[in-house]
């Protein structure tokens, strides 16, 4: 017996022994090296499942493809990722059924986690109108901190697609239309979502979508085709993946777009010769819901098995739902239609992330209960998200200093479909959580807060948002009447803009518009609220409101943040990232284009130039504008010469005053002009921009550098150059408010 007892305890030493060692020795190991020792032991089978991606077990953000056993999947190790599970209970019970898996391979969760998760922050659209870096980066970095807590590992963001077109719905997910503006907020975003470093707990891996120029879809229809020259991908759609890719994104998407007749999905030359091969991209690339199988409705493949092995040889390692990759690549390989080495090689991508991620070590290093419920209610994530929705908000328009309110107000009325509204609030690409109704805070709620005891408030909705009915309008007259000051909130619903949600008529929907007319009749001062994932057309209302204010759509502090610029706690700094058009017929309308052989003179100059005959060239309100409650000065730019050559800066210096009675933020932008190249240049583009606060009174000297580097191009043959010749640098606050002066590149 004694003897048994020893042998027993000398086997289970020499097991501890083992362990440890093992485990010293997979530290020991080289995440490379660990990826190819999981990847000697894996079947063809088993493999494939890596490059399977299911939605979850519940709500789908995308047209539902044919349900499988998932459960079973998960057990057979045929599923390398999944969406749309969240929670540390639900990725916690997913992950326990993909570890009785023979290799026990974890999965990936991923989420569209786009503009917050827990704490809703404004649409990313809005939050590229406050042009600050860093705050856009806190929102991502607040996002990955919720959403990490409840499990989730991967967000399908940024979203970086430059747009031209505010029909297109998804312009809300991204920048807006420059590639400059555009590459610095892809690259914020990054880093927030990421953190310090893959594999905190408190990062996601981020995904820049969608690969590539999915914004210049034409006609501003979602889905559809994009037609452009290699050259205009290059020099304006392209950039802002490429500093997604620069910035360490771990993952990107392909978009459901053709380019130039070949879907995305299936693209060599994006996916391998550009993103692998040009730019160096280690990580690995996902198809975007369905994208894989909806190739035989764009007329290129012949089926699921030709679909899959375009977009695996491509260079698309991950198939999000269509099914393509697990039904048909193990048949393809054995045919010898595809390689499994190619197949290999999009496993080792994707095993890679897993490890970097910690997920080998510990799978449910994510699912974290006690964590979820330490971020369920954050207070410091609201008061970030309250500066940030503030930060977003642009005042388009302030007729006699009608804004900030003033202390003689006593009655405000508040009038309109969105005054009481909830959810709204968050837009499109949010999550809608039960306590919405306590956590949101509504316009009304907001302005109702900060007023006190200082006002009386009267409400009337006058109408809904897209219905035709005018019934309420005798309401919300005799409300106006009463009050000293009307507040008025329309715009689109939450789900008029984002996927799948292109408009051919972007004004004002119902008869919002109408109501405004009633209201604005009564002669009380009137303040516009318009809350939008999109820039709309609203020209009777431009040219007659007093005040009006671009919220977007703000989130869960909406009403606070709207409430701090209309009382003046916050002077509104927003400025805008895509110009707004005077009609649907100007689109697409963008600040820098092309000059043309024919240009106007003015506005005015319609003889045989390049011009519409019934409106203005110029769109409503252009990119870069947005006022303050303040005035700024902008001297005359000071170059140090006006000669350069490469290596060498153009030092530009202005001098910004704040010549008003407020505090207040600026931002000044760079702007140059290539004035002759072997290709025709934009008329204008943005270089550089700072942000300055300046006290009433105060007055700074800002610096601006250019160098060879930034005045660079991809000429016709998608050679990355800067040709001599003259220069004009352009120094203001929006492209249609410039002092320059011009040098000479040698």
């Amino acid at each position: 017996m004694k003897n048994t007892y020893s042998r027993i305890v000398v086997f289970l030493m020499t097991c501890i022994v083992m362990l440890s060692a093992g485990t010293i020795y997979a530290q020991q190991l080289t995440i490379d090296q660990r990826v190819d020792s999981v990847l000697k032991l894996m079947t063809l089978d088993e493999k494939i499942g890596q490059l399977n991606q299911y939605s979850g077990f519940e709500e789908a953000t995308g047209p539902v493809t044919e349900e499988a056993d998932k459960p079973e999947q998960l057990r057979k190790g045929m599923i390398g990722s999944m969406l749309n599970v969240t929670g540390a209970v639900k990725t916690r019970q997913a992950q326990e059924m993909a570890l009785q898996s023979r290799l026990k391979i974890p999965l990936l969760f991923g989420q569209d986690v786009i503009h917050g998760y827990r704490t809703i922050f404004p649409i990313p659209l809005a939050e590229a109108a406050s042009w600050d870096l860093e705050a856009i980066e806190l929102s991502a970095r607040v996002a990955a901190t919720e959403a990490s807590a409840a499990g989730v590992h991967w967000t399908f963001a940024p979203m970086v697609d430059i747009s031209r077109d505010p029909r297109w719905g998804r312009v809300m997910e991204g920048a807006g239309e420059d590639p400059y503006l555009g590459s610095l907020v892809a690259a914020a975003r990054v880093k927030g979502f990421q953190g310090n470093c893959l594999g905190n707990t408190d990062a996601l891996m981020a995904c820049g979508k969608h690969f590539a120029a999915y914004g210049a879809a034409v006609g501003g229809r979602d889905y559809n085709s994009v037609d452009m020259s290699l050259q205009q991908l290059h020099n304006v759609y392209l950039k802002p993946y490429k500093a997604a890719v620069d910035a360490g994104v771990a993952t990107m998407m392909t978009s459901f777009n053709d380019i130039n007749g070949i879907p995305a999905t299936a693209h060599k030359y994006i996916l391998r010769k550009v993103l692998r091969d040009k730019w160096n991209f280690q990580g690995f690339v996902l198809s975007d819901w369905g994208s894989v199988g909806e190739m035989i409705n764009h007329g290129y493949s012949a089926g699921e098995a030709d679909a899959a092995k375009a977009a695996l040889l491509a260079g698309c390692d991950m198939d999000m739902e269509s099914r393509c990759y697990i039904k048909n690549m193990k048949s393809l390989v054995l045919s010898g239609a595809i390689s499994e080495d190619v197949i290999d090689e999009s496993v080792r991508l994707i095993l890679r992330k897993k490890f970097e991620m910690g997920l080998f070590d510990d799978p449910f290093r994510f699912c974290n209960e006690e964590r979820e419920k330490q971020q369920w209610d954050n207070r410091a994530h609201r008061d970030i998200a309250r500066n940030m929705a503030r930060k977003s908000i642009v005042l388009l328009k302030n007729d006699k200093e009608l804004l900030p309110l003033k202390e003689n107000v006593k009655t405000i009325a508040m009038i309109g479909p969105l005054v009481k509204a909830v959810g709204e609030n968050n837009g499109f690409w949010s999550y809608s959580w039960p306590d919405d109704s306590v956590r949101i805070v509504t316009q009304w709620q907001g302005i109702l807060n900060r007023a006190g005891n200082q006002a009386n408030l009267l409400y009337a909705k006058g109408c809904g948002i897209t219905e035709p009915d005018s019934s309420g309008f005798k309401e919300a007259v005799e409300i106006a009447m009463k009050a000293d000051v009307v507040i008025m909130s329309v715009g689109e619903s939450a789900n008029m803009s984002g996927e799948a949600k292109s408009r051919s008529n972007i004004q004002l929907p119902g008869v919002q518009e109408e109501l405004i007319k009633a209201v604005y009749a009564t002669g009380k001062p009137l303040v516009i609220i318009i809350n939008a994932g999109r820039p709309l057309v609203f020209n009777w209302t431009a040219d007659h409101a007093h005040a009006i204010l671009y919220t977007w759509w703000l989130g869960t502090e909406a009403g606070n943040a709207i409430a701090d610029v209309v009382f003046g706690d916050y002077n509104p700094s927003g400025k805008l990232p895509m110009s707004f058009p005077r009609s649907e017929g100007q689109i697409p309308v963008y600040y820098s284009y092309f000059n043309t052989g024919r240009p106007p003179k003015d506005e005015n100059d319609l003889n045989y130039v390049s011009a519409y005959i019934d409106m203005p060239n110029s769109p409503r309100f252009p990119f870069g504008y947005g006022l303050s409650y303040t005035s700024f000065s902008i001297s005359e730019p000071v170059l140090n010469t006006t000669n350069i050559t490469a290596g060498e800066e153009l030092i530009i210096k202005v001098t910004v005053s704040n010549t008003g009675n407020a505090d207040g933020t600026e931002t000044i932008q760079l702007y140059f002009r290539d004035k002759v190249g072997s290709l025709v240049r934009p008329v204008k583009q943005l270089a550089g921009f700072q942000q300055v606060f300046l006290r009433k009174g105060e007055s700074r000297t800002l610096t601006f550098t250019l160098t060879e580097k930034d005045l660079r191009f991809y000429n016709e043959n998608l050679e990355f150059v800067s040709e001599p010749g003259e220069f004009d640098v352009f120094v203001g606050n929006s492209p249609d408010n410039l002092k320059g002066k011009g040098f000479v590149l040698d």
